[in-house]
């Protein structure tokens, strides 16, 4: 099959959160499994461009249709990793992609919309006929529309779309003027319940309401939270445009990038290790105190990596920091706040515990440090208020880092609790799990893992094989993307 996939991100030249991770990882598979694929993304001024090689001209005149009038872009192709990006680059006033940022514009609507648009015509006028076009978040969610009530009259009719939903949080809601700068203009038309309109908001487009409506099929990116987006407020208001779509909506599982992220062969490690010998893990966990300057000791280390807000239950990790110092245990964080509040937050306790042997907080984000806590530490937690798949967890188990998560998305889909999980023999159980958003539940379950720790060392080592067994790369996902590609296109 012939695949394009069309984001705003691509690891690790374009990369704000999991999105970038899994674009670059189910393109690669994909390829792996003999399919063509190519992408087309933002050309942001701010991404790494030393990871990309042999970037040229591709389409030097590409004329956008825009509010009645053109933008004029050019398209650059370049290899990411060995995979064919397209970068689409408009010269406007507008500085689209020019801002030295990503995501966070008081226009962002009115960016992707237009990134949206001119994907399309690139598709159209440099006569690219894709099998699939593969689109993720509400950034792309209005090119399943513009190709259903637009392009399919000007030779794109046989085009199918896929529409992954990565984080129902943020659906892209505009005003009408999408519609008129993007050529839709048919306000009476677009403005209703089953197209277009926000479910909340009769004056709104909402982006990611019309990829639901309008695309061939739809996932988000773990079984049990498409089921979370249909029944509870986790779909934030589209449950009941979904519940209408049901037969065209389900979970696929992400994957992980064994590639990136595997103990035996990680060049960002100093000690490579197994699930047959942790001898080089005990080694890394001695490296991580060093490189943190936390004391020498027999304590376990519990970690925490990723964004600090209120999605992640920073409320959770920052009560976690303090029970497991209380509970003779070590403490290492590392990211950074997504508001100034949380942020300063943060580095308050990083002041306050500046001079404690046994807690590093480290605000920000180091690629190199993460794959070494990962490697040191012996319990990670991921207290979510909602996950729609979850990357900490998956890579922790395929250090032998033992997950303490909340039983919410993709972490319920991927972590089994040692001791109450009765869907999965004892040998198959991988971690802990809690429920509530309460600190009791939270010290419930890192008492059970750091008293497995002190008290049956063995059993705790089990509990690490058994996890390290687990295989969560792309190889099982690609397959039921692949399903989703066979069931669409003939439609």
């Amino acid at each position: 099959m012939y695949v394009v996939q069309i984001a705003s991100e691509c690891a690790p030249v374009i990369k704000a959160g999991g999105l970038g991770d899994v674009v670059f990882g189910l393109s690669r598979e994909l390829e792996n499994q003999g399919h063509c694929v190519e992408l087309i993304l933002p050309m942001y001024d701010c991404m790494r461009y030393d990871h990309i090689w042999g970037l040229h001209d591709a389409y030097r005149d590409l004329f956008v249709p825009w509010y009645g009038g053109e933008i004029h872009c050019s398209v650059f192709c370049g290899w990411v990793h060995g995979r064919l990006c397209f970068f689409i680059q408009p010269h406007s006033d507008d500085r689209f992609f020019d801002r030295g940022y990503y995501y966070g514009g008081y226009d962002d609507p009115m960016r992707f919309a237009f990134f949206s648009k001119a994907a399309l015509e690139f598709l159209l006028k440099s006569n690219k006929r894709p099998d699939i076009i593969h689109c993720h978040d509400w950034q792309t969610g209005l090119i399943p529309v513009m190709l259903y009530e637009m392009y399919q009259y000007y030779g794109m009719e046989r085009q199918r779309v896929c529409y992954t939903i990565h984080n129902f949080r943020h659906q892209g809601v505009a005003g009408v003027e999408i519609l008129h700068a993007t050529g839709l203009n048919r306000e009476s038309y677009y403005f209703h319940y089953d197209r277009l309109q926000d479910n909340f908001n009769p004056f709104a487009v909402n982006f990611m309401k019309g990829g639901v409506v309008y695309s061939n099929f739809i996932n988000t990116v773990s079984p049990h939270h498409a089921w979370e987006a249909r029944f509870t407020d986790v779909g934030y208001g589209l449950g009941h445009t979904l519940e209408i779509h049901q037969d065209r909506f389900s979970g696929i599982l992400n994957g992980i990038d064994y590639n990136s992220w595997n103990p035996e062969a990680d060049s960002l490690i100093p000690h490579a290790y197994s699930a047959d010998d942790f001898s080089g893990k005990a080694k890394d966990k001695q490296a991580l105190r060093d490189a943190l300057l936390l004391q020498n000791s027999s304590k376990p280390i519990v970690a925490f990596i990723g964004r600090l807000d209120d999605q992640k239950g920073v409320h959770l990790v920052h009560h976690a920091i303090y029970y497991a110092l209380g509970r003779e245990a070590q403490f290492v964080l590392l990211g950074s706040g997504t508001s100034v509040d949380i942020n300063n937050w943060f580095l308050h306790e990083k002041r306050f515990l500046n001079d404690n042997p046994d807690a590093h907080l480290e605000i920000g984000f180091n690629e190199e440090l993460a794959h070494l806590i990962y490697a040191g530490a012996d319990m990670m937690v991921v207290p979510s208020k909602f996950e729609p798949c979850g990357l900490t967890q998956l890579i922790s188990l395929k250090y032998g880092t033992i997950p303490i998560v909340r039983g919410v998305g993709g972490l319920l889909s991927t972590v089994f609790d040692r001791d109450y999980d009765l869907n999965h023999a004892p040998e198959k159980r991988n971690g802990y799990v809690f429920y509530q958003t309460d600190y009791n539940a939270l010290e419930s379950a890192m008492e059970r893992a750091i008293g497995l720790y002190y008290g049956y060392p063995k059993e705790f080592e089990k509990l690490m094989q058994q996890g390290m067994e687990y295989d969560y790369s792309w190889q099982h996902s690609v397959k039921q993307y692949e399903n989703a590609y066979d069931f669409i296109r003939y439609k």
